[in-house]
């Protein structure tokens, strides 16, 4: 959980004693980046990790040294993670060349594997692309047996700026701003037990800001202790009750001072960890039913199912728009999960169904060749970032989140759900009749209905029904009317439509003649 607030009514002073703890700080986290992703560091060592965190304690405190070798451990871990996604990738691209250069030109593909290249001018550039990603694949592979990453502290994209400053809008000045306010380092790991939370950067009940400076600088305090306050107080208007309480028990709460230097202004940010949310069995989960969501690249569409697995009511739409920067795209994100989130309250359902998607083998060009609107509209899909958030808020809210597995429920959804529920006064697509697929697969309910009829020349020329209902459902005894077409031995001239049901005709021999006549329900059959 993480929270923020803007630092309002800060002096010179108080800015100039926050750039120079951050600049400080921050060529020590740079340094111990640096020597911790050095090729032959023993990371293993716990004696080096004492080693580092003893030689920054020197010039900060203990308490910011453990803060810049977390740091440090976790960016160097995240780096870690995208190397092995992008090996993975590599991989992925390497087989599938493989594959297609191995076929015959021109040859046609299936369902789950593509064809051959149409012509030897791109058989020829495939494979001089297969070399290249084996070259590349060869130095990302070097570079995971040895433990070597490439971080950019302050941001790769930030630095490849500077290059391009006309594009995006900046001057040197502007440029160089932004990427020494990224290269700070003002962040603080909580502690339980301590007052207010965090010993290092410290917010009272009252709003009230003070941290502990570096050992270099604590001749800029102007509190006992080695401590300034700042002037500005904060007020925390979102969750604000759950942190005063957190800070009042005397719980870890952690804090990261930020700087925009687009906007020339100061943030606060406070984060605390939330207690896991327990796991609830399926049965109860989906007792009363559940809200299907179906993701795509500019909406959610959500279908409300009864515990039965019957479609509730009319498709809904929570719209958003992916475009803009990172920023823009998670507020939209936000804002469409929300919506959603708060209709399913509405509607009082405990459970939000939805598929567990993942495109990471779905996006390389070497699978999908020219498919370029295709590839864009799946990486365009953010899986990843949807489920995490819808994670998060859910559990904010004490709904149960259900993962089904997605295969076949935008085409059996459409095969067997889209025309049925398409009426005058609802408009039915795709991803709504998706969405249903999710829900009864959630619920265990097959997806596919009964077949059609079989065609007029098997045993039954009008076929089974496609319903069935039970013996106490009005209507259920009703007689099929007949079938016009030639005569056959089911069906004959001036029969009648009571000629598919002859215990209901009047006959010497027939119940219907003597007694009340009831048939039982049909076998189920799929």
């Amino acid at each position: 959980m993480a929270i923020r607030d803007r630092l309002k009514g800060l002096t010179g002073q108080d800015e100039k004693v926050l750039r120079s703890v951050g600049v400080h700080l921050g060529t020590l986290a740079t340094r111990d980046l640096h020597t911790y992703t050095a090729p032959g560091f023993d990371r293993r060592d716990s004696d080096q990790w004492a080693t580092r965190k003893r030689n920054l304690t020197a010039e900060s405190s203990s308490r910011w040294a453990g803060a810049i070798t977390k740091a440090t451990h976790d960016q160097y871990a995240l780096a870690r993670r995208g190397q092995l996604a992008h090996l993975q990738n590599l991989d992925a691209g390497i087989g599938m060349l493989r594959h297609r250069l191995s076929l015959p030109l021109g040859e046609k593909g299936t369902k789950r594997a593509p064809g051959g290249y149409r012509s030897r001018s791109k058989w020829f550039h495939k494979s001089r692309r297969l070399a290249v990603l084996q070259d590349r694949h060869a130095a990302v592979e070097a570079d995971w047996q040895t433990g070597t990453v490439h971080v950019v502290r302050g941001g790769k994209r930030l630095a490849n700026t500077r290059h391009h400053l006309d594009d995006a809008g900046l001057t040197t000045v502007e440029w160089r701003a932004r990427w020494e306010a990224a290269r700070w380092f003002l962040s603080a790991d909580g502690e339980s037990g301590k007052t207010f939370g965090n010993e290092t950067i410290r917010v009272n009940p009252d709003g009230d800001v003070s941290l502990k400076l570096p050992a270099p600088l604590a001749h800029l305090a102007n509190a006992p202790r080695g401590r300034y306050v700042l002037t500005a107080r904060v007020r925390f208007q979102h969750r604000g009750e759950e942190r005063a309480d957190r800070v009042t028990a005397g719980r870890a709460v952690a804090y990261e001072i930020h700087y925009d230097a687009g906007r020339d202004r100061w943030y606060l940010t406070a984060s605390w960890k939330r207690p896991a949310a327990q796991a609830v069995p399926i049965d109860a989960a989906v007792a009363g039913g559940v809200a299907a969501a179906d993701f795509n690249a500019d909406h959610l569409a959500v279908y409300r199912l009864d515990a039965h697995g019957n479609p509730v009511g009319n498709p809904h739409r929570f719209f958003y728009d992916l475009s803009g920067g990172a920023d823009h795209r998670d507020a939209q994100l936000r804002h469409a999960l929300t919506q959603m989130i708060h209709w399913a309250l509405a509607c009082g359902l405990k459970s939000i169904a939805v598929e567990d998607l993942d495109f990471s083998d779905g996006k390389t060009r070497e699978k999908h060749g020219r498919r370029r609107a295709f590839r864009q509209l799946v990486s365009g899909i953010p899986t990843g970032k949807l489920k995490a958030r819808l994670v998060n808020m859910a559990a904010e809210h004490g709904l149960v989140l259900v993962a089904v597995d997605p295969a076949y429920t935008s085409k059996w959804g459409a095969q067997h759900w889209q025309k049925p529920l398409t009426g005058s006064k609802r408009a039915m697509t795709r991803h709504d009749a998706a969405s249903i697929a999710i829900g009864r697969r959630a619920l265990g309910h097959p997806i596919r209905r009964r077949t059609a009829p079989p065609p007029h020349d098997q045993s039954d020329r009008a076929g089974h029904r496609t319903v069935q209902a039970g013996p106490g459902t009005p209507g259920c005894e009703g007689n099929r009317p007949r079938v016009p077409g030639p005569r056959t031995r089911s069906v004959r001239a001036g029969r009648g439509e009571n000629t598919m049901d002859q215990n209901a005709q009047h006959r010497s021999g027939r119940s219907a003649e003597h007694e009340f006549w009831q048939q039982d329900s049909l076998p189920l059959s799929f």
